[in-house]
């Protein structure tokens, strides 16, 4: 029998804290805060880890309550003019065992009032690693065009984020993807609502999406000569 992760009382605390976002407050809230967010996404990564293995051995589902999957609810605010000390949603991150930054391939969980969300690719990637990609699809346009051309990618994912207004500098203007090369970002987003979140197929739902972007995550791992 499935398990039910989330519940709509993660939904509450999160407003709760998006109305007042104080440390004060959060501390008083704090066993809202393990019962309803921290706890839930951890025994989520737990769960989803073995599936994720199924899919790719290279990826990983860290359940660890510190310095795992899962995103920290502090906000960084040093260099940010918003001073408000925490994050209004809970967030897990699955990179590949070779890239754990922001920047490396990587699928992704976000749970927010009124956005709910599963993320695969690779978000903002410094210039160098833009370019081996973008090199790989000039390689192998027939296999880039099959990644987005797949009917369970479609059926599950959008491809989106930052492009060029203009083509990339060192590519032809009129190759026929030049709009896949001006992508600065090769990431692929499905969005969802509350009410998915807190039913007992969420687990099933992301493990699908994520068996669905394989090829995607295939295709930019060989690209920056990584295994998957």
């Amino acid at each position: 029998m499935n398990k039910i992760h989330f519940s709509a009382d993660l939904f509450r605390f999160l407003d709760d804290l998006r109305r007042d976002n104080r440390r004060e407050w959060f501390e008083a809230n704090r066993a809202r805060y393990e019962r309803y967010a921290r706890e839930p996404m951890l025994a989520f990564i737990a769960d989803f880890a073995p599936r994720l293995k199924q899919i790719s051995p290279r990826f990983i589902a860290d359940p660890r309550p510190s310095g795992g999957s899962m995103f920290r609810i502090y906000r960084d605010v040093r260099f940010s003019a918003d001073k408000k000390p925490y994050k209004t949603h809970v967030a897990a991150r699955f990179a590949h065992v070779m890239g754990r930054d922001a920047h490396a391939p990587g699928f992704y969980i976000h749970l927010e009032p009124g956005s709910v969300f599963f993320g695969a690719g690779i978000w903002h990637p410094d210039a160098a690693t833009l370019g081996k990609i973008r090199d790989s699809i000039v390689t192998h346009p027939a296999r880039w065009k099959r990644v987005k051309n797949d009917s369970q990618f479609q059926k599950h994912w959008t491809l989106e984020g930052d492009t060029l207004s203009r083509p990339p500098r060192g590519y032809d203007p009129k190759h026929p993807l030049i709009e896949d090369l001006k992508r600065k970002d090769f990431t692929a987003f499905s969005n969802l609502g509350e009410a998915e979140a807190c039913s007992a197929r969420f687990l099933d739902q992301f493990t699908a999406a994520c068996s669905a972007a394989a090829p995607l995550m295939q295709f930019l791992t060989k690209a920056l000569d990584l295994q998957f």
